[in-house]
């Protein structure tokens, strides 16, 4: 199965205080899929939330993660915590372990039983808990009784692997590949280790090497140039240098960089929102590099998303586009400091066949209203995305009241949680309840083959029942 369907199905709503609605194109016939991530096994799409600063057996940072489940109606269930307390799963919990760092579904071996990789940044190897090696572990739910298996640690005592992790079959053999960041004292690089992701020992290759401070910022796995295969996209800044590119292995298996660019972003997304065959790249938050002399977004108040096309014929990128709340028919206003494009995530949400774009915009002021956060749905069309509803916790239909230093929008994801062939919107707010024992929360909101507001419900720490220490619940969010 391909990773990058069983991360990309990632979109939705939005944020302005008008209540239109509008027929789409396309129908919920457009089937029910294999859900991306169904940790259960039930059939429905599952999310999974890492809670990198939560306290567990008394030991602050050292982190957990929650599933929730997926239902016939909405998102209900939550799995409690999943710690490395738990028997079955390597390590103990360690102040500043950071466990659920990130996390990313994973189909190991293809059997249609999902795995949860989860990367616990601030893991130490040794017996020095100042060293930050990381380490990266895949979570097996088989039977309901989790089980991990360590699958990559870092080198040394900076590493701290599993702060940005990709999956997918990058070199073509069949098995699932993993890719992730890795630090040093003074830069960093993007590693590759290859599949089965089994506990054998594997070798891990160096992709690229970064120059001084320099750090991945996100990855995304699409198929760039339409031939089937998986390719990788990554953002990364430096002290003075940054860009994007995308490494493509070749038929013998050799990785190479195929694309670059000096612009950079903080979130990357990959779908083909134009219908022509092949991934395009969406690069949130974009910025120049501060050695080039230009950039492809020239405006970017409030945050701009830059979309590179992808193509079987043309050069990658020839096609490109930039979009701000200010473009044509984008939901909200753009400000300074909006931070339009900080969180990413696409996939059909309408049941057209086009790819829609959910961009978090966790900064946006709702009224006098300081940073309480929103996201727009960018629609996708056969010219690829254009216009789009904005969302925040003001609108309606739309649990909570946006609040000072919500963030809401910090972090989306896209997946068909009720099972009726189209995308849903999770939407988070780790700073929801800010100070509280449990803090933070993810919105639901179910997709619509209607341009409107569908109803929403809000999936808290003190609804799930979490113990005290849940703290900013939604920072890290995936499906």
């Amino acid at each position: 199965m391909r990773a990058r369907t069983l991360a990309a199905i990632a979109a939705v709503a939005a944020l302005t205080a008008t209540g239109l609605t509008l027929p789409l194109a396309g129908s919920a016939a457009a089937a029910s899929t294999t859900p991306r991530f169904d940790f259960n096994g039930d059939g429905y799409a599952d999310m999974a939330v890492g809670m990198p600063d939560a306290t567990v057996d008394g030991k602050a940072k050292a982190g957990y993660v929650s599933v929730i489940f997926g239902g016939p109606q909405s998102p209900s269930q939550s799995t409690g915590v999943i710690s490395q307390a738990e028997a079955g799963i390597p390590g103990t919990p360690e102040a500043g372990d950071r466990f659920g760092s990130s996390v990313a579904p994973v189909d190991v071996n293809g059997d249609g039983t999902f795995e949860l990789v989860v990367g616990a940044s601030g893991e130490s190897l040794t017996s020095e808990q100042l060293r930050d090696e990381g380490t990266i572990t895949v979570l097996d739910n088989s039977e309901w009784n989790i089980k991990g298996t360590t699958v990559a640690r870092g080198t040394g005592e900076f590493s701290s692997i599993g702060r940005t992790i990709a999956t997918g079959d990058y070199d073509g053999d069949g098995d699932t590949d993993l890719a992730y960041g890795e630090s040093s004292e003074e830069s960093g690089s993007l590693r590759f280790r290859p599949g089965p992701l089994t506990a054998d020992p594997v070798t891990t290759t160096t992709l690229r090497h970064y120059s001084m401070g320099g750090g991945t910022r996100d990855l995304a796995t699409g198929d760039f140039d339409g031939d089937g295969r998986d390719d990788l996209a990554t953002t990364w800044k430096a002290m003075e240098d940054s860009g994007t590119f995308i490494t493509r292995w070749d038929e013998q298996a050799e990785p190479a960089q195929w694309y670059a660019d000096g612009d950079r972003g903080s979130a990357l997304a990959a779908a083909d929102f134009d219908g022509d065959g092949t991934d395009d790249l969406a690069v949130g938050l974009v910025q120049p590099n501060p050695e080039s002399d230009g950039t492809h977004c020239e405006d970017r108040y409030g945050g701009a998303v830059l979309v590179l096309g992808g193509s079987k014929t043309a050069p990658f990128g020839t096609e490109n586009k930039c979009i701000t709340q200010s473009s044509p028919e984008v939901g909200g206003t753009a400000e300074g400091d909006d931070d339009f494009g900080a969180a990413l995530s696409a996939g059909d949400l309408n049941g057209d066949s086009h790819p829609e774009l959910v961009v978090g915009v966790p900064s946006e002021d709702v009224g006098t209203v300081k940073d309480a956060g929103g996201y727009v749905t960018l629609n996708g069309t056969d010219q690829g995305l254009y216009g789009g509803l904005a969302r925040s916790q003001s609108t309606r239909n739309m649990p909570g009241a946006a609040e000072a230093g919500d963030r809401f929008g910090a972090r989306v994801a896209v997946g068909d949680y009720n099972r009726d062939g189209l995308g849903d919107t999770a939407v988070s707010a780790p700073g929801e309840n800010a100070g509280e024992p449990r803090s933070g929360g993810v919105w639901f909101a179910p997709g619509s083959t209607e341009e409107t507001y569908p109803v929403g419900k809000s999936l808290t720490p003190f609804g799930f029942a979490l113990p005290n220490g849940a703290i900013a619940y939604g920072e890290v969010l995936e499906s």
